[in-house]
């Protein structure tokens, strides 16, 4: 018997949103790239993450060590663009109107 070496690629996947899944999953490279970097194991992750396969989480670990220069980029950039996003729904939700409106009416209803 002959065993045969295939490469394969990696389990990973770009929505429209641009970002970047595990194997048909809704578990970002990010979150795998984060809690690898905590110290957690490829069993503890899928034990955290059921919907995983170890060999999959495995090959995703495989494959940022083999591209941690452009892997950080993508990183970096979509905590960029979270931030942005954070910013902008700040700028449009005023929750310092929401807290003095809510105080009020607790205040209220404790006067009855």
């Amino acid at each position: 018997m002959t065993l045969t070496i295939v490469a394969e690629p990696a389990p990973l996947e770009m929505n429209s949103d641009g970002v970047v899944l595990v194997s048909k999953t809704r578990i970002t490279l990010d979150t795998i790239v984060a809690v690898f970097k905590q110290g957690t194991t490829a069993e503890e992750i899928v034990h955290r993450y059921p919907s995983l396969q170890l060999a999959d989480v495995y090959a995703t670990i495989a494959f940022y060590l083999k591209h941690q220069q452009e892997v950080e980029a993508y990183l970096q950039q979509r905590q960029q663009q979270a931030q942005a996003i954070r910013k902008m729904n700040q700028s449009r939700f005023d929750s310092q109107g929401w807290r003095d409106r809510l105080l009020n009416r607790k205040a209220e209803q404790e006067k009855c």
